[in-house]
């Protein structure tokens, strides 16, 4: 059995270290994060960071790795205080894959990527025509996180585009149906498989299956 202190993930060579510690608490979400500059130029980023923060409003959080020259994600959003989350599918999760790749600043990832823009009226950032879950965000909190330089942006959901297929009575998303994709580590890529959704769980009440 493993067993790993703090001295020996310091000692750890790097990629090694950026590999496990990424991986070791699961799937995550895995969204497209959409972006403009003022001057109309575009920006298309994969994230695995983004949490849930709350429903009223309905906010959420992401971790962005620091600032560099040639990321223009925080830049944008500080600048414009909008952007888009939006799903990642199966037929196209390669070409979201190379949006992470180090473009020079002011090249467009929507171009370089093959992923077509969509606009919505009143609202500046592009969301990825591709997606069928897609999220307009406005920027709420910006915060400098002191313990290794990372971002952590708080938005609001202003819009929601999805089909009406996808979100059940009671509101829940099928991801399963809307095709979203999650991610393990940086660069391990996996569908979600249903299991079953449960009840509301209350004291004394075994758990009890509902529809999905």
């Amino acid at each position: 059995m493993a067993s790993i202190n703090s001295g020996q993930f310091a000692a750890m060579e790097k990629r090694y270290r950026v590999n496990l510690v990424n991986s070791l608490n699961g799937f995550k979400s895995l969204n497209l994060l959409g972006t403009i500059n003022p001057d109309g130029i575009t920006n298309l980023c994969l994230v695995g960071s983004v949490f849930h923060l709350g429903s009223n409003p309905p906010l959420f959080g992401m971790i962005i790795r620091p600032e560099r020259e040639h990321n223009d994600t925080l830049r944008n959003i500080s600048q414009v205080g909008q952007y888009t989350l939006n799903n990642v599918l199966p037929a196209w999760y390669k070409q979201a894959h190379q949006t992470s790749a180090s473009y020079p600043s002011g090249v467009s990832e929507f171009d370089e990527c093959g992923f077509k823009k969509m606009y919505s009226r009143g609202f500046l950032a592009p969301f990825v025509a591709n997606s069928t879950l897609r999220m307009g965000l406005e920027l709420r909190e910006m915060t400098e996180l002191a313990i290794n330089g990372t971002t952590m942006v708080i938005g609001e959901v202003v819009l929601l585009m999805a089909d009406d297929s996808l979100i059940a009575d009671d509101g829940t998303v099928n991801h399963v149906a809307a095709g979203t994709m999650t991610v393990s580590g940086l660069d391990s890529y996996y569908l979600p498989q249903p299991l079953g959704r449960l009840a509301y769980a209350k004291p004394g009440v075994q758990p009890k299956e509902i529809e999905l």
